[in-house]
């Protein structure tokens, strides 16, 4: 594995260097953000450890930078900064973890070994579709033949587990679970409801239905 460790901090660097080596990675390093952006957009790594505070190019605006220009590669940050609204800033600027200083290699090993089993973007799924529907899951987008659908955030989430089961009976127990993340029945209609709204948007001037109630069992989309 190749990783690329921006640090300012010389005897935190070298701890980090020394910790990858010893487990066999290859490493290139540098102490400065504008080096390390330049370094990371010009070589392809599998992993970025990077601090947050640095000469040159703090970390967030060399995460935002990487994000901005398409960048996928995993990126963990090291920081002193602890504070729950710091960490929450960096993972929304686009890095995949967050580890605070002072640390132990080990968690930080342990970390660097998970976002590397995450599925590659390339790897990833993108397109959802049956033969008249089609889900773009990287720009959000819903189409049935040439006709978008405009779905709110719940009914796109909806839609999706819907479509990874095209053609399958799904349960209200598994939509409440893999949907709105509920492992229990609250006695609510909130599923029928959705079901309902997403239908309605799914099956509006189409001569055939595409989403169907089975009685006693659930839902089923169909693959046309």
């Amino acid at each position: 594995m190749k990783i690329l460790v921006v640090e300012d901090d010389v005897e935190t660097l070298e701890f980090v260097k020394k910790g990858f080596f010893e487990e066999g990675h290859s490493v290139d390093s540098s102490a400065n953000g504008q080096e390390g952006l330049l370094m990371a957009s010009t070589s392809d790594y599998d992993l970025i450890v990077l601090d947050r505070m640095l000469p040159g190019l703090d970390g967030l605006s060399v995460v935002r930078t990487l994000r901005a220009n398409s960048s996928q590669v995993p990126i963990l940050i090291l920081s002193a900064l602890s504070e729950v609204d710091q960490r929450v800033e960096g993972l929304e600027a686009g890095c995949d973890d967050y580890l605070i200083k002072p640390f132990a290699f080990s968690e930080l090993k342990a970390r660097c070994n998970i976002l590397m089993k995450r599925p590659k973007a390339s790897d990833q799924i993108t397109l959802l579709e049956t033969t008249s529907l089609k889900m773009d899951l990287v720009n959000r987008k819903v189409t049935r033949g040439e006709t978008e659908i405009d779905l709110k955030p719940r009914e796109f989430r909806l839609l999706e587990f819907l479509l990874r089961h095209a053609g399958e009976v799904v349960t209200r127990t598994m939509l409440l679970e893999h949907v709105w993340d509920y492992h229990f029945d609250p006695q609510t209609n909130v599923i029928d409801v959705h079901i309902s709204r997403l239908r309605n948007k799914l099956d509006k001037d189409f001569s055939n239905q595409l989403l169907e109630t089975v009685r006693g069992a659930g839902y089923r989309l169909s693959k046309d």
